[in-house]
């Protein structure tokens, strides 16, 4: 009984001095004074934590004795952490105060013109960083934007290789390319223009989904990309990234900053691409790849001013000489028939820049010019082409009782467009005439802050356009958030437009044995878009993940299209009789680990179609459905894996007739990429993998009749199926190869 008896005295002593381990932390956490709901507020290495109330309160109960670590973190806002001691039934009182981290956060400006937070921006803005595109590096920002999701390269000719950028489903002249803000990427330079781009000073890509005609004009139709470069005050001093792959392949990229003088300072890119190997694994006694000797040449200078007013000027010269065709094509069969071969040579200038007026007020006159010349032969087929565009744009913001944001600008576009082909005849059809466009524009917007959570932004452009005259672009987008920044709603209303030069912008109009037509002159398209936009963005204890969902709708009128399949020996180019949809839904979540884990995927599914006569049929070369992922993990030893791929499913292909031997649709498939990255200090790293894991490449009969590419003895208007056709495109034939390279950066 005795024993019993202290037994149970024993057990009431160690059950009390367990159970008297009571310690709680309660507190309010605040920012500038006001209360801050839902903050998570938590102990690092337990599951013990919670969340703020409505009225910025918080209490942890039941934590056990010893050294903890208290944090509190939202989104918006720098974490706090602190160190506690408990020793038994403590009740502490730990009050937090949290500073705005949006100063700290990304600076976005393609959605509105202003330099914003990302959160903050009533436009929904898609950065992607330097970072970002180094886990799979490509000689060009072109092959680059494969791993965003609902952005595809496509390849537009199976012999030249140029290709452009589709969003959404909508082809390369619905996207509007910018870099720095400057249209400089359109018309002639569509297909060219994102190759040469030194990657070594780029420091983010900015992506817009949806048209932005009230802003940028003709061309942002389906959407923006605009490359933005480095500042001259935090860009290396030296940063150089050489690289070589199997196939023979060589890029080259250095940038440098520099101090011209006590006020200027400069940015020097140079980017050299060389690839010389005739490859044909398919057989087809063509190129698999086009050749290409390229080298471009960037340059921009910051001059410091009074007051420190923004003004900057860069510039860039790129020369290219690309060709593909026959095996045993030679320079000297350039223009004949006696082999096969797409031959092009282009010079390319362009010059833009920024100077904000010494004013009172805050005035940017924003200027942009490039020249594009053309010398090239497809076949026997000769294009020879020169465009000059010259851009001004003076803009005006200022802040109205703060709750208006106002920002109206003026734009002057000119161009200058000339080639050897029908499109520059003048009406009586036999003698050349350039074509010269004038628009100029006006746009206001006005972004108007409810409060904290609520914005509104109202805009409306008006451009002439010299030859179709008037052209009105309204929009409207609303911007809801909590107070926290972790839930985000965008809604958008658009109008957009787009002016179409058929040879400027789409390569097979000069490709293969086709004849190209015009039905009627081309009218300009419009186009009403709906977007809604919602970011959901997670903090855990040790982990952050980003949700962010999109649906789209838009609506076309007047479209412009390639008909493959009405004359199965001619591309005729006519605005649609009916209308065209685009319509979809995506997804992309960025999953980051404070292990050295990074996971980032997306998926697109959309229906792009078209109705004419009422008959419904899907657009040619889109995808309904594409994903992409980038996976990487970096270890303690400064070793980072990175896995990274897109898979697309089937489109519908342009055949020659009901006869032709290749198929409908593509099949589905997937590019996967591997690399391995040791960083051996702050300046060396070497980094290796493999392309193309899986091998993939289309079919070995992609180009029609490739063993007649003069159509030498066929009698096509009887047999439209045996024609040469190399239109029939939707993926590279380069297939798997391993690449390495190694990259120096001096701060």
């Amino acid at each position: 009984m005795k024993n019993t008896l202290t037994f149970i005295g024993l057990l009431f002593i160690g059950l009390s001095t367990v159970l008297g381990q009571t310690n709680s932390i309660s507190g309010k956490v605040t920012s500038k004074g006001e209360a801050l709901p839902f903050v998570n507020v938590y102990l690092t290495n337990t599951k013990i934590g919670t969340s703020t109330n409505e009225k910025g309160f918080f209490e942890l109960k039941n934590i056990p004795n010893g050294n903890h670590t208290l944090v509190s973190s939202a989104i918006g806002f720098k974490p706090k952490s602190i160190k506690i001691t408990l020793s038994g039934n403590q009740k502490l009182i730990k009050n937090f105060s949290l500073s705005d981290t949006n100063t700290l956060e990304e600076i976005v400006i393609s959605g509105t013109l202003k330099p914003v937070s990302k959160s903050s921006s009533p436009v929904s803005v898609e950065v992607y960083s330097n970072t970002f595109f180094k886990k799979n590096p490509t000689p060009s920002i072109f092959e680059s934007l494969q791993n965003v999701n609902g952005v595809r390269p496509q390849l537009n000719c199976n012999v030249c290789n140029t290709g452009d950028i589709h969003i959404n489903g909508l082809e390369g002249p619905y996207t509007f390319v910018l870099i720095d803000g400057m249209p400089i990427v359109s018309g002639l330079s569509t297909v060219y223009g994102l190759t040469g781009i030194p990657q070594a000073l780029i420091d983010r890509v900015e992506v817009v989904k949806g048209p932005a005609s009230s802003l940028y004009g003709s061309e942002a139709v389906g959407g923006i990309i605009n490359i933005i470069t480095k500042k001259t005050s935090n860009a290396p001093a030296l940063a150089t990234d050489i690289s070589s792959s199997s196939w023979g392949e060589v890029n080259t990229d250095i940038g440098m900053r520099y101090k011209a003088s006590d006020q200027i300072q400069g940015l020097l890119g140079i980017n050299y691409f060389n690839y010389q190997n005739r490859i044909d694994n398919n057989d087809d006694n063509f190129t698999d790849v086009t050749l290409q000797n390229r080298i471009s040449l960037f340059n921009k200078l910051t001059i410091e001013r009074k007051n420190n007013n923004v003004f900057t000027i860069a510039g860039r010269y790129v020369y290219e000489d690309r060709w593909g065709g026959e095996l045993d094509w030679e320079k000297s069969y350039r223009g004949s028939d006696v082999k096969y071969g797409e031959s092009i040579y282009t010079n390319r200038w362009e010059t833009f820049g920024t100077y904000e007026l010494p004013t009172v007020e805050n005035i940017n006159f924003q200027f942009s010019a490039n020249g594009h010349f053309q010398d090239s032969f497809y076949g026997t087929d000769a294009y020879d082409a020169e465009q000059l565009i010259g851009f001004g744009q003076f803009t005006f913001n200022k802040q109205i009782k703060e709750k208006h944001d106002l920002l109206v600008g003026l734009a002057y576009r000119y161009t200058y467009y000339d080639d050897n082909t029908f499109a520059t005849l003048d009406e009586n059809g036999l003698t050349n005439k350039a074509a010269i466009t004038h628009l100029p524009g006006i746009f206001v917007q006005d972004e108007i802050a409810f409060n904290t959570q609520n914005n509104l932004l109202l805009g409306a452009r008006l451009d002439y356009n010299s030859i179709h005259g008037r052209i009105f672009s309204p929009r409207i987008n609303y911007k809801w958030n909590s107070f926290d920044k972790s839930n985000i709603l965008r809604v958008s209303i658009g109008n957009g437009f787009r002016v179409a030069n058929v040879f400027t912008e789409d390569h097979a109009a000069l490709t293969g044995a086709r004849e190209v037509e015009f039905e009627g002159e081309l009218q300009p398209e419009t186009s009403w878009n709906m977007n809604f936009n919602y970011v959901k963005k997670i903090i855990l204890e040790n982990s952050f993940i980003n949700l962010d969902a999109s649906a789209f709708y838009t609506y076309f009128n007047n479209r412009i299209l390639p008909d493959y399949e009405t004359n199965s020996n001619k591309i005729i180019y006519a605005n649609l009789k009916g209308f065209s949809i685009s319509k979809g839904v995506s997804l992309n979540t960025d999953m980051t680990f404070t292990n050295g884990l990074s996971i980032n995927f997306g998926a697109t599914l959309m229906d792009v179609s078209l109705t004419e006569n009422n008959l419904k049929t899907k657009q040619l070369l889109t995808e309904s459905f594409s994903g992409v992922w980038s996976i990487s993990y970096k270890t303690n030893t400064n070793f980072t894996i990175d896995y990274t791929g897109n898979i697309y499913g089937p489109m519908r292909l342009p055949l020659l007739g009901d006869n032709d031997p290749r198929a409908e649709y593509s099949p589905w498939f997937s590019i996967q990429n591997i690399q391995l990255t040791k960083k051996f200090s702050n300046s060396w790293e070497v980094y290796g993998g493999i392309k193309n894991l899986l091998n993939f490449t289309p079919a070995a009969n992609s180009i029609n009749n490739s063993q007649n590419p003069f159509d030498t003895g066929i009698d096509t208007e009887k047999n439209p199926e045996l024609a040469f056709d190399p239109s029939y495109v939707y993926a590279s034939n380069q297939g798997i190869r391993a690449f390495a390279g190694v990259r120096y950066t001096l701060f």
